[in-house]
């Protein structure tokens, strides 16, 4: 696990940012979050993802699970998985049967062809179905470095167009974003969201401590930067593959950043937390974050 050992040079920016930050895991990993919840503070908000190697009782069970273990679940909703209009709602009434529909994070999902009817999340956001299982916020997607596969401008229009619906549904919107690993483009995406009228909580994704091999396999898959000049500036080498590495130096700077960026003369980034992809595992991450927060205070 990776290892704080150092306290910031603004530590108070640094306990504001990763205060209140949220995770990530599957619905096959239930067994990792009763060995995790001990080390994770009482109502962190907990996205169960929409895998297609999942199955809606997976899903359930694990949004459950979050839910019981005294966390707030965030069910993912993925669109392009969605096979018709009666599977959206059976899954919103089972999550609404187990008091996990307050929260939920609507996405478009992997399927190159959509198996149902919604193209895209703004398809499921827009039918109106959410109010109506006792949904009161949505996250959506944001994407700092932006996506292999969609261009900015379109993804620019559809940030603004799910904000805009949400927000005349009377939904709490909250952007979250795909895990990161410099620092430059999220703070320069978090003042365009702002200069386009955007006012939502943005919750920034970065994976918690893991091994290097299996962050830079996420990275390509998801088209994220992780050229020999990025993954140093975040605090690993492309030269030494078999350890691991963590968000110290990312959390740090981004935090950091923000400060100034909220300083009389900077441009304001508005509310801004982390959102950890826990690529190596739910209790890593949690106590990275503890050993993080121990340090700084």
């Amino acid at each position: 696990m990776s290892k704080t050992t150092h306290v910031t040079a603004n530590p108070q920016a640094a306990l504001e940012l990763v205060s209140g930050y949220s995770l990530e895991m599957t619905g096959k990993d239930v067994p990792g979050l009763m060995e995790a919840k001990d080390s994770i503070p009482a109502g962190t908000k907990i996205n169960v993802t929409f895998l297609g190697n999942e199955d809606l009782e997976m899903r359930v069970a694990a949004a459950n699970a979050v839910r019981e273990s005294g966390f707030v679940p965030v069910p993912h909703i993925s669109a392009r998985r969605l096979s018709s209009r009666a599977q959206l709602e059976e899954f919103l009434s089972r999550l609404q049967d187990v008091g996990a529909t307050e929260s939920v994070f609507v996405v478009g999902g992997d399927p190159a062809t959509p198996e149902g009817p919604y193209e895209d999340s703004y398809d499921v956001i827009r039918t109106g179905l959410l109010r109506d299982y006792g949904v009161k916020e949505v996250s959506i997607a944001g994407y700092p470095e932006g996506h292999p596969d969609i261009s900015n401008e379109v993804l620019w229009r559809a940030l603004e167009e799910k904000s805009l619906s949400l927000a005349q549904q009377n939904l709490k919107a909250t952007i979250l974003t795909q895990f990161a690993f410099d620092t430059d483009p999220v703070l320069e995406w978090i003042e365009q969201v702002r200069a386009r009228g955007i006012d939502s909580t943005i919750r920034i994704g970065t994976p918690g401590p893991a091994g290097i091999k299996r962050l830079l396999g996420f990275a390509r898959r998801f088209g994220i930067g992780a050229n020999a000049m990025i993954v140093k500036k975040y605090g690993f080498s492309l030269t030494n593959l078999m350890g691991t590495a963590g968000p110290d130096t990312f959390v740090t700077d981004l935090s950091a950043m923000l400060a100034e960026a909220q300083a009389p003369e900077g441009a304001k980034s508005g509310p801004v937390k982390l959102h950890f992809y826990t690529f190596g595992g739910l209790l890593a991450t949690a106590d990275w974050a503890r050993e993080y927060v121990r340090a700084q205070s």
